[in-house]
């Protein structure tokens, strides 16, 4: 199977067996990856860049590669690593018990229908966000300069000092992680400060993937992520842990308790009023942006002459499959409303809930597509558009069913977040797809082409992700889940969603607290638009806001390594010769850090899973903790300064100009 594409007067392959191999090769290690990742820390990162040197690395080897067919591999893997996004929504299932484990096939039916809904979704919006916009898609663009390298004379070169740079922070990351599972030393340092008759918590995540997140979001996010930090650890946790304690409590646990339930429902209405602000900065240009690309169109249907990289798939066909794809949504709500207390009253709320995929999902694709190209997928805040589909969702199908009682809540819980689900595919993929079909205008690919990838793409990753989340879940079980223990995956955005969806059915959600988050998310609103007209400087509300609800064992170290990355590409800048290759090769170190502990989690969760004893690889004792934690601390810090140090040697031996 092969398809041609023409650079230039020379025609070239595009879509290969050969791409679509490795493509699925590729998708396999970033989403297992990505999945880990995502349920540990609550963040997902962007594999376009990282896929794409991979793909030039390997393909290479072969005579008759192009950069447009490097592009199609990219962008298979990049879209099935986005899709893993999916998770910040479907743990819900199983924290509430409502699933056991994670269905095979039906898990793959959300992932798979929801993903190519957002294919098909973005592509009538490819003229009027990427062609006919002046939005700067960062990742696109970095990861088309990639291909650009990769496919000049100078390119192998290249593509071997980025594959080098990706294995040394993989291997070195994973080994550092081999280490805290033998517990010779700590990935954590903790401790808590009474204050009064509460106090606060200290809890750092010695882990190298937190430092690779920081140097890829950059300082402005790192910054803002800070901010939220002091505000839930420094001034909310303080004041709300007053007088909770107990005789006997452990004041650890109740500040822990009230972290939980009460400074993060803040946290999550500063992410909610932020999100909402975005839509409303981004509803005139993606207005604006359509009404062009319809102006366009009609000029086409005059007899207008279309580029082969103008091509995307015909629109009777996107619209065509939009409306089927309707058919299996409605008959897995009917078939997951099926034998549960909703049966004989659930076709009010699953035509409710068809309507509202298909009409929200159809604003969310615009919406996420508009802001990977304003700031890139990786910064995009798929997290804040999640919490408004699950409001939305849960109110939308409590006033359908009517009033409830104990009997429906759980039932309706479940329900939101299975459609919550689906439009949470359609998030992801269009977040990932435009900033793809940038990559793809700016080295000459075919846009059909393309989009078909996406889809293969998609179905890569829906194939993939069940038995990996399975896996993590037997292997460590998820925090607020059955079975829950002291070594359960976070899954942070999956926990938040659940408890505002059961606090909107449940008619006890506290909407004071959400609306104390609304009024910090405002103020915040306010100072960075203040900062942005005034000054260089940025405060991202929505960073903010995960900042305060995350937890700071996720938070506090992810702004080292956007200070960290920021030094870096100032050695970069002052270093001279090849600038870019610099930097792009510390982008390569920080993303070779969260693959190689994220792949080394997939592992050892293999391992617990095969053995049922999280404490498997453990060869000192518990009275080893304080030393342990002594040395992860020296061990993580002299790490950091090699690899950098080493990155910076290779990355000047490399390409100079």
């Amino acid at each position: 199977m092969s398809s041609t594409g023409t650079t230039g007067t020379t025609t070239v392959k595009e879509m290969t067996l050969r791409g679509i191999i490795l493509g699925g090769v590729i998708t396999l290690v970033f989403t297992a990856a990505n999945v880990y990742l995502g349920l540990r820390v609550g963040l997902t990162f962007a594999t376009a860049i990282p896929a794409a040197v991979v793909s030039m690395a390997i393909l290479r080897y072969f005579a008759d590669h192009s950069v447009i067919e490097n592009n199609i591999v990219q962008t298979i893997a990049s879209a099935a690593g986005t899709l893993s996004a999916i998770i910040f929504v479907i743990p819900g299932l199983v924290m509430i018990g409502w699933w056991s484990g994670f269905p095979y096939w039906t898990t793959v039916a959300v992932c798979a229908i929801g993903g190519i809904l957002g294919v098909m979704y973005s592509i009538p919006l490819r003229r009027a966000l990427v062609t006919g916009s002046d939005l700067p898609y960062p990742e696109g663009v970095a990861a088309a300069e990639v291909l650009k390298v990769g496919d000049s004379s100078t390119g192998a070169e290249e593509n071997k000092a980025g594959l080098r740079v990706i294995v040394l922070g993989a291997v070195a990351s994973a080994v550092y992680s081999l280490l805290t599972k033998l517990k010779v030393i700590s990935d954590t340092v903790s401790g808590t400060l009474k204050i009064g008759t509460g106090g606060t918590l200290f809890n750092a995540g010695i882990l190298m993937s937190l430092i690779g997140i920081g140097h890829l979001v950059g300082v402005a996010v790192g910054v803002a992520m800070l901010v939220g930090l002091l505000i839930s650890y420094a001034v909310l946790l303080p004041i709300k842990s007053q007088d909770k304690a107990a005789p006997g409590d452990l004041l650890s646990d109740v500040i822990g308790s009230v972290f939980s339930h009460e400074v993060r429902l803040i946290g999550a209405g500063a992410i909610a009023i932020a999100a909402i602000w975005t839509l409303l900065k981004i509803m005139g240009p993606i207005v604006r942006g359509i009404t062009s690309a319809m102006q366009s169109t009609r000029a086409r249907r005059e007899g207008t002459a279309v580029d082969v990289t103008e091509r995307d798939i015909p629109v009777t066909i996107v619209g065509g499959t939009i409306l089927v794809l309707l058919i299996p949504i409605a008959f897995m709500l009917w078939d997951f409303a099926h034998d549960t207390v909703l049966n004989g009253s659930s076709a009010g709320i699953i035509t409710v809930s068809v309507l509202f995929v298909f009409i929200i999902g159809l604003a969310v694709a615009a919406v996420c597509g508009y802001m990977a190209g304003l700031i890139g997928s990786s910064n995009s805040p798929i997290s804040g558009v999640g919490i408004l589909v699950v409001l939305i969702a849960a109110i939308l199908i409590k006033g359908t069913f009517g009033d409830t009682d104990d009997s429906h809540v759980q039932a309706l819980v479940a329900f939101t977040l299975f459609t919550a689900a689906i439009v949470f595919g359609v998030a992801t993929i269009s977040n990932d797809n435009l900033q793809d079909l940038k990559t793809g205008q700016l080295v000459g690919a075919t846009p059909w082409k393309q989009q078909v990838a996406l889809v293969i793409g998609v179905l890569f990753g829906s194939a993939v992700i069940p038995p990996i989340l399975g896996l993590m879940y037997d292997a460590f079980g998820f925090v607020g889940a059955p079975g829950e223990t002291k070594d359960s995956l976070a899954a942070p955005q999956a926990g938040l969603l659940k408890d505002l969806t059961q606090g909107v059915l449940g008619g006890d959600l506290d909407w004071g607290l959400i609306g104390v988050g609304a009024i910090i998310g405002a103020v915040i609103i306010v100072i960075d638009e203040v900062l942005t007209r005034t000054t260089k400087y940025r405060l991202p509300p929505l960073a903010v806001g995960m900042g305060m609800y995350l937890p700071m064992s996720v938070t506090l170290i992810i702004p080292v390594g956007a200070f960290l990355g920021a030094f870096y590409n100032k050695w970069a800048e002052r270093s001279g010769g090849n600038v870019e290759h610099k930097k792009r090769m510390g982008t390569l170190l920080a993303t070779g850090l969260i693959v190689g502990e994220a792949l080394f989690g997939v592992v050892f969760a293999g391992i617990v899973a095969a053995t049922s004893d999280d404490s498997v690889l453990q060869i000192v004792g518990d009275g080893f903790d304080k030393w342990a934690q002594t040395l992860g601390v020296i061990v993580f810090a002299g790490s950091l300064a090699w690899l950098y140090n080493r990155t910076q040697r290779i990355s000047s031996a490399g390409v100079t100009k």
